[in-house]
């Protein structure tokens, strides 16, 4: 995984040097649009999904309904040593078995965290990414057997590969683990790489984020396509999605999912700052 990783932060630096330099916001439009940036803002895609498993027979008690809730709060904007930011952040993600009987929430994870940001610049002066430092806690908020609970630092790094491709590169160091899932990191790993490609401008968008467990190939991907409907719906976007692999829910981390789900998403801007102007 580290190789990877390494690999990866090579190859985004030798694509973005070879981009059209001039067509990155300079160091000054950077903290300008930082500056004037809402305080409020969506942190990942906010979504309102449904779908069915693609490995066993479809019923109404393994077919969901999953959503997710995510914001980030600027707290200081380049104030901080080395022009940093702080900032705050709460992503809370539902599995919600909608068609069975009563229709019960199977798992709700919530993830709230602290971090620094920063944008970093090539030597003339124009984008090269933004990094990120922070600290993490995700659990499930139940107790007993079920409790499924995890600290972690976590560092990441975004960066433009040419004029219509990010990559973003999480890595992250766990503090502390329940009692109950000593394994998690077999099914997890240590970090995830994600892709996104923009097909057709203000249109047509598509990622793939991989993660890979440190136990033989147990890992996971998930690839989404993102297609907005209308020229005048702004950041939102029909979208269909494919997870394949361990870890989708914290209480079933262990258990192997494949699901294709299709519903609303409201995309986050927060790396439109990286993209070619």
């Amino acid at each position: 995984m580290n190789r990877l990783l390494f690999t990866c932060l090579v190859l985004s630096s030798f694509f973005v040097q070879s981009t059209m330099q001039g067509q990155r916001l300079t160091r000054e439009q950077v903290y300008d649009t930082i500056m004037e940036m809402p305080s409020f803002s969506s942190y990942q895609d906010n979504y309102f999904i449904s779908g069915v498993p693609t490995n066993k027979a479809i019923k109404k008690d393994n077919s969901d309904i999953k959503y997710q809730i995510s914001f980030k709060q600027m707290v200081s904007r380049a104030t901080l040593p080395l022009n940093s930011y702080l900032f705050v952040t709460y992503t809370q993600k539902a599995f919600w078995n909608v068609y069975s009987d009563s229709s019960p929430f199977e798992e709700i994870n919530f993830n709230p965290g602290v971090g620094i940001g920063k944008p970093v610049f090539n030597k003339k002066g124009y984008i090269f990414g933004l990094a990120e430092l922070k600290f993490e806690h995700e659990s499930n908020g139940r107790d007993s057997l079920e409790s499924r609970s995890w600290n972690r630092i976590t560092g990441v790094f975004h960066t433009p590969l040419g004029k219509r491709t990010i990559l973003s590169v999480k890595a992250w160091v766990p503090i502390t683990y329940t009692e109950n899932h000593p394994d998690l990191l077999d099914y997890v790993g240590l970090g995830e790489i994600k892709v996104e490609q923009t097909i057709i401008n203000n249109r047509l968008i598509a990622d793939l984020t991989v993660r890979k467990g440190l136990d033989g190939w147990k890992g996971s991907a998930s690839t989404r396509v993102l297609y907005r409907l209308f020229n005048n719906s702004g950041n939102q976007y029909l979208m269909l999605e494919w997870f394949a692999g361990y870890a989708e829910s914290l209480i079933d981390y262990n258990q192997y999912t494949s699901m294709v789900r299709i519903g609303y998403v409201i995309k986050s801007t927060d790396l439109d700052i990286l993209k070619t102007k």
